[in-house]
């Protein structure tokens, strides 16, 4: 179902403004109803009076390392509020959460794609009498990331970006890429591409703007492992990210938080809009406020435009899903688990992310988030 909106072209703009005027409140640190219940090393604060800790307990979680940043947000955060409570989560790719999830190893996953018909199934072994529900708890963007000397403001499309991760296109000065370029100093150098090697959700985000918007340039289906011919594989957002620092006329993708963390340069994308749209957090906020529910029975599992032209709208967006059983999770964990996820995504912890290059959940889509995780039994 779409979410709600009184004249389509109003509500997204006021939609959008909102997203942005709270990316911008994030980043200038203003954030006055909180105090200091975590480290400086948070990117934040929250209140420990706004965070309902419930009884104490440890909490596992495991998967998209998109989210790991947040998460280390927000575990400080609680951690100082909740005394005696610990949430530790690892990373290992989407596709590594969910399995452990399935095998009753954590207690929530992270996820930037939403769970197949088959994970949901399975899931009903360790979700006694219920199952597994994707509930939106981290948006953001992947920067196509890039290490290239005298390149300072790459362009590239979802044809000619398709064709380098494929292995088409081969040296930095192509044609295709000199286009949409003009006047900048292509090397006549091979292109270093890098992909992950784990299962991941950013793969899957990155892999849907290429089906969508690569005119067939990219033949695979959307997929969590890595379909396309030649590159390079490293482990994790945070591997990729080490090799395009390292390795020179290179490219992958990663999260923006983590272009930012290692000093990466990210390219802009022409998408048919008036102007080539850089990789931020308020351009990534526009897309992401025109998302839709398409999960149903509980879930809540998005639809992203990956295909829009609107003016400064960033196209290759993503969302993490926190996992977990709408019923039958364990005793032992559930009022600490049900503790932290209505911190996470409460307006204070969403405000806290927004400058480690996060997009804060769209209300409408948060308040459906606040009212799952109260439900979860």
């Amino acid at each position: 179902m779409k979410l709600q909106r009184n004249g389509r072209s109003k509500a997204l703009a006021i939609g959008a403004m909102a997203l942005v005027s709270s990316l911008s409140l994030a980043a200038c640190g203003s954030d006055d109803n909180t105090t200091k219940a975590s480290g400086g090393s948070s990117g934040g604060s929250a209140s420990a009076a706004s965070i309902n800790c419930g009884k104490a307990g440890t909490l596992l979680g495991a998967g998209s390392t998109a989210q790991a940043n947040a998460l280390d947000v927000w575990k400080a955060n609680f951690g100082a509020a909740c005394s005696g409570s610990t949430v530790n989560y690892s990373g290992g790719g989407s596709g590594a959460g969910v399995q452990q999830f399935n095998q009753g190893k954590v207690a929530f996953a992270g996820s930037d794609f939403a769970l197949k018909p088959a994970d949901v199934d399975a899931s009903k072994a360790v979700c006694t009498g219920g199952k597994a529900i994707d509930l939106p708890m981290v948006a953001g963007l992947v920067s196509l990331v890039y290490n290239v000397d005298g390149v300072d403001n790459l362009v590239l499309d979802g044809p000619t970006a398709a064709k380098i991760f494929d292995s088409q296109i081969t040296k930095w000065n192509d044609p295709a890429i000199a286009a949409l370029n003009p006047g900048a100093k292509l090397p006549d150098a091979d292109i270093q591409s890098f992909h992950r090697s784990d299962d991941s959700g950013t793969t899957y985000n990155l892999t849907s703007y290429f089906a969508k918007t690569s005119g067939g340039a990219w033949s695979a289906e959307p997929n969590k492992a890595w379909k396309g011919k030649g590159g390079q594989s490293a482990n994790g957002s945070a591997g990729v990210s080490a090799q395009i620092k390292q390795v020179k006329n290179s490219i992958g993708y990663a999260e923006l938080s983590f272009a930012q963390i290692n000093n990466l340069k990210s390219a802009k994308i022409s998408t048919g809009a008036a102007q080539p749209v850089e990789a931020t957090a308020a351009n990534a906020a526009l897309t992401i406020a025109t998302s839709t529910v398409s999960g149903a029975d509980g879930d809540l599992a998005l639809s992203l435009d990956y295909g829009t032209k609107a003016d400064n709208a960033y196209p290759i967006v993503l969302v993490t899903y926190e996992i977990a059983c709408d019923k039958g999770n364990k005793a032992e964990t559930l009022d600490t688990l049900k503790s932290f996820l209505t911190y996470t995504i409460s307006d204070g912890a969403q405000k806290a992310i927004g400058d480690k290059g996060y997009v804060p959940m769209p209300a409408a889509i948060g308040d459906k988030v606040k009212t799952a995780v109260t439900a979860l039994a």
